[in-house]
């Protein structure tokens, strides 16, 4: 759990550094495309995860 919270710090740093914002790609139209396309494809394999189960 450490190494995750470190790896996430050090990928927000490196992010800063090459002047990324992680609000501004959330907040832009293509951003909102690509969020909603990953949440459709999870939400897919969760489907398909449930029909293997049962």
């Amino acid at each position: 759990m450490l190494h995750l919270a470190f790896s996430i710090f050090v990928l927000l740093l490196a992010l800063s550094f090459f002047g990324i914002s992680i609000q501004a790609v959330i907040n832009s139209p293509a951003g909102q495309e690509n969020i909603a396309y990953l949440l459709y494809l999870l939400s897919q394999a969760w489907q398909w995860i449930l029909a293997q189960v049962h």
